[in-house]
């Protein structure tokens, strides 16, 4: 990479480092390090949030998730406007004026301390490994660039990060993610004004282009379990998936903890209902437009460098023979590509037709060949051979390949900051919460309740370190597991929907605390039995099942022990 995108990489990460630690105040008090002693503006808390959600997964894995499926994946927020005003008007108000560290302490008080560490100790597991697949993301980049070991690219994001966590606190990170925002937008802007003017094609024709392949369908309305992103799936599925994350998960709720008031609090999140749809959207597009414009310039059989590389050392001749056969449906589907632009321009609706059909078949050729020099890759490295519909490995290598190898100089540093940024911030919001979970949920209650701030403080920073590794481990094996950001809402989905029914059951005021316990368990127990026993079904349906078992148990439970005399616990 040249030396002047360097340079604009590390100005970047320096200011943003050197600026957060310097508005950070008070971080020598366990008030100001873990909830900034809730003194942040609500635009400042509601551009956290999202920045927390567009981490360097978003700008990888989301990119390639619109090249290689299009803009389906969007219908995936359309659960989030309706679980943000339902949080604005239920836990939002309850958990900030409950003056709690971690949202996690409203369930002892509710219910009882096993159900506060029970759950606990599942929102660790899942963020803990949902970070590792954060830290993977920007791993495939230096992997990339580098052609390091994916575990010292893991090293290269994670130890800095760490280091960076334990020093600054929640106010550090805050004020980060305002600067990653803005950064982020202007990459992607950056990047649309590039393909734009380097395709061959207007943009209209470009997305009539990527029409023909269904990358421009938004809406699926068909009613199958099995299908990730349908409307029903994300509607459904998604809100309490966006209930969960926003509404239980330390990570979101720290965040309108550091709130002024509760008014500002629900303005944070109230940003993110208005605004993450449309920003979202223009992510797919960017992949899209990625698509497209591999069509017009000859695109890499295989997208990850250190596959192609170990299938040419260990096939060469198979290997050659396969992109030979490449080139030459490339070279087909170019020309259809191009016809369905100059059809359309014609006017003639039969020979649009014609045009896409054509073009249509010969994407599908294309298609094929890829996919069996991925399964030369998967052979090559060991992989467990890809059925045909599953999402290509190296789905997370598109966008990286791209603008590295397309992109002006420049604008290689900026995209390259933006991922920087975002892993960094998002990373940092993560180990935080971890930390701060760890320190108060576990260490406190359990181990010693009573001391300074200062042991506390140190046993936080501990914790940082500890979840900062097992992030780094878990990062070296999800780059291989397909998209990034499929991947992170999987291992939320496993534990989303049972904390959600936890917290949702607790709203219910005469449940009481064995009926928590045991409906978190048979929440965890239903969602593991689905999972494994059906695993075709949706992973967006395992917020449902989770939440909903938890409830039904609870209230069972709780009805029939209410019948036999026992009291619920009372609300504090």
């Amino acid at each position: 990479m040249h030396w002047f995108n360097w340079v604009i990489v590390a100005g970047y990460l320096a200011y943003v480092v050197g600026d957060g630690i310097r508005r950070s105040k008070r971080t020598d008090e366990i008030e100001g390090y873990l909830v900034a002693n809730r003194s942040l503006p609500w635009w400042v808390v509601g551009l956290s949030v999202m920045a927390t959600q567009l981490s360097a997964i978003t700008l990888i894995g989301t990119t390639g998730q619109g090249a290689t499926d299009g803009m389906r994946f969007v219908q995936f927020y359309f659960g989030l406007p309706v679980a943000m005003v339902l949080l604005g008007v239920t836990l939002v108000p309850f958990l900030h004026g409950s003056r709690v560290f971690t949202a996690y302490e409203y369930l002892e008080r509710r219910f009882d301390a096993k159900t506060r560490s029970l759950t606990s100790v599942l929102f660790l597991l899942s963020r803990g490994m949902s970070c590792g697949v954060i830290i993977g993301a920007p791993a495939v980049v230096f992997s990339a660039i580098f052609g390091l070991n994916v575990v010292w690219s893991v090293a290269l994001i994670g130890v800095p990060t760490v280091v960076y966590t334990m020093i600054g606190g929640v106010q550090a990170v805050a004020w980060a993610d305002v600067k990653q925002m803005v950064v982020i937008v202007m990459a992607l802007l950056a990047v649309v004004v590039v393909l734009v003017v380097q395709m061959p094609v207007s943009p209209d024709d470009a997305l009539r282009i990527a029409g023909a392949t269904g990358r421009m369908q938004v809406f699926d309305f068909s009613i199958d379990l099995d299908e990730t992103y349908t409307f029903w799936s994300c509607v459904i599925g998604g809100t309490f998936l966006m209930l969960s994350y926003f509404g239980t998960d330390q990570s979101q709720v720290q965040r309108y903890l550091a709130a002024k008031s509760v008014d500002e609090a629900r303005s944070s999140l109230l940003m993110s209902a208005y605004w993450k749809i449309p920003l979202q959207a223009l992510i797919l597009i960017v992949g899209v437009l990625v698509f497209v414009y591999y069509l017009f310039q000859t695109p890499p059989l295989l997208f990850n460098p250190a596959h192609e590389q170990r299938v040419r050392a260990e096939e060469p001749t198979a290997y050659a023979a396969l992109e030979a056969r490449y080139a030459e449906a490339f070279d087909g589907r170019e020309r259809a590509a191009r016809a369905v632009a100059n059809a359309r321009a014609s006017g003639e609706d039969g020979a649009l037709s014609s045009a896409i059909a054509s073009f249509q078949a010969r994407e599908a050729e294309a298609e094929t060949i890829r996919f069996e020099a991925l399964a030369m890759a998967d052979q090559a490295t060991g992989e467990t051979p890809r059925e045909v519909g599953d999402a290509p490995r190296d789905v997370n290598y598109i966008m990286p390949r791209f603008v590295l190898n397309e992109l002006p100089i420049g604008f290689v540093g900026i995209f390259i900051a933006a991922i920087m940024a975002a892993a960094m911030s998002s990373v940092a919001a993560e180990l935080n919460a971890l930390s701060s979970v760890t320190a108060i949920d576990l260490y406190r209650r359990w181990v010693r309740p009573q001391a300074t701030d200062a042991h506390y403080l140190f046993v936080s920073k501990a914790a940082a370190g500890f979840w900062g590794l097992f992030a780094c481990i878990v990062a070296t094996f999800a780059v291989s597991l397909g998209s990034l950001i499929e991947v992170v809402n999987r291992f939320g989905s496993f534990f989303y929907g049972s904390i959600l029914g936890v917290f949702l059951l607790a709203m219910v005021p005469w449940t009481t605390g064995l009926a928590g316990f045991v409906g978190l368990i048979a929440g965890m127990s239903a969602v593991a039995a689905v999972n494994f026993g059906t695993p075709d079904v949706s992973f967006l349906w395992h917020n449902v099942v989770g939440a909903v078992t938890v409830v039904v148990v609870g209230v069972v439970l709780s009805t029939f022990r209410r019948r036999g005399g026992e009291a619920p616990n009372p609300q504090s």
